[in-house]
């Protein structure tokens, strides 16, 4: 695996992880909240775990309060949360920073990897207004984080194959063929 393996990861439980741990897996690493308006996509996540699991791919949710604080809970009630409110069985994290100075390396090296969305939908041009009618800072400039629920796939070789805006839903037709595509790989 690429040297994204080596970064030294905490899952919600406590224990010591890095990607090495998936080596020869397809990942979707996705920056997870509890309170968003995208957080239904849990639900679609987990579909997509379960139908490609057998075949090498793993899900990694990553909780991150940075943005308007939708992600304000403890480890252990970010886990309670996704095992009772959307069934979650693929893996998690400890909550991290994904933008920022206090950015987690993880994220560094992905953004870095990946600073373009391939799927990109209205959710920019609609944050932009929001944020201007209520007197809010703009959303973050490319290559930064857009908001929660950004998607990088990561290929069985460890290297970033393609970045997804927050409101790509995991079953586009676009994010499933290349999923297909990394699990053919």
């Amino acid at each position: 695996m690429s040297n994204l393996g080596t970064i030294a990861l905490t899952t919600i439980e406590g224990g010591s992880a890095t990607l090495a741990d998936y080596a020869g897996r397809v990942l979707l690493i996705v920056n997870v909240a509890s309170k968003c308006g995208l957080t239904p996509q849990y639900t679609a996540l987990e579909a997509l775990y379960q139908r490609y699991k057998d075949r090498g791919l793993t899900v990694l949710g990553f909780p991150a309060n940075d943005f308007a604080g939708q992600e304000p809970g403890t480890d252990q009630e970010i886990a309670k949360f996704c095992s009772t409110e959307y069934p979650v069985t693929f893996p998690l994290f400890s909550k991290i920073a994904v933008t920022g100075p206090s950015k987690h390396p993880l994220y560094q090296k992905l953004i870095a990897a990946a600073p373009e969305h391939l799927v990109h939908g209205p959710w920019r041009e609609n944050l932009e207004k929001y944020a201007a009618a209520h007197n809010f800072p703009p959303p973050n400039p490319l290559p930064e984080l857009l908001w929660n629920f950004e998607k990088f796939l990561i290929g069985r070789d460890g290297s970033v194959l393609a970045r997804f805006a927050p409101d790509t839903p995991p079953d586009d037709p676009v994010l499933l063929s290349a999923v297909e595509q990394a699990l053919a790989a």
